[in-house]
């Protein structure tokens, strides 16, 4: 079994998953734009170019995307909440350069630095609106500060 976060957008959909497959060192596998539906599809003209569906590998691990147009995503203007896309790493190096490219252009909820659970964790909203959490797994010998 494998579960797959979809993630929605109002017309930045490819943006987005160029955006992640370059920062995650992944690549998209499909996207498939509103335009290439059947031509009976109940979809404006104008949302042609936006994408109704996009895959995104990274490792053995996905993320899937489309764009909403209004009608069929009628929130789709208001702010993501109820749920964080994680980044999980052993790293902390790396669990910190993803957190600063994610980051550009987004808002900082919490800024990356040790905690008392893991040596690196922060999270935040990135320009697309969706929002991540990025954390460093710790090690077997690791101590939490103050501890």
């Amino acid at each position: 079994m494998k579960i797959v976060t979809s993630l929605s957008f109002k017309g930045e959909c490819r943006e987005a998953f160029d955006f992640y497959a370059r920062v995650l060192g992944g690549k998209v596998t499909a996207a498939y734009p509103f335009g290439d539906g059947p031509p009976d599809m109940p979809i404006d003209a104008k949302y042609k170019d936006w994408l109704m569906h996009c895959w995104l590998d990274v490792g053995d691990q996905s993320i899937m995307g489309a764009d909403m147009p209004p009608e069929f995503g009628p929130n789709i203007d208001k702010p993501k909440n109820g749920f964080d896309v994680t980044l999980h790493t052993e790293d902390a190096a790396q669990a910190k350069t993803w957190f600063d490219a994610l980051a550009e252009g987004g808002t900082v909820m919490m800024a990356f630095g040790e905690t008392f659970w893991s040596p690196g964790y922060g999270n935040l909203v990135d320009r697309f609106g969706i929002p991540w959490m990025v954390n460093t797994i710790p090690s077997g010998d690791w101590q939490p500060p103050h501890a």
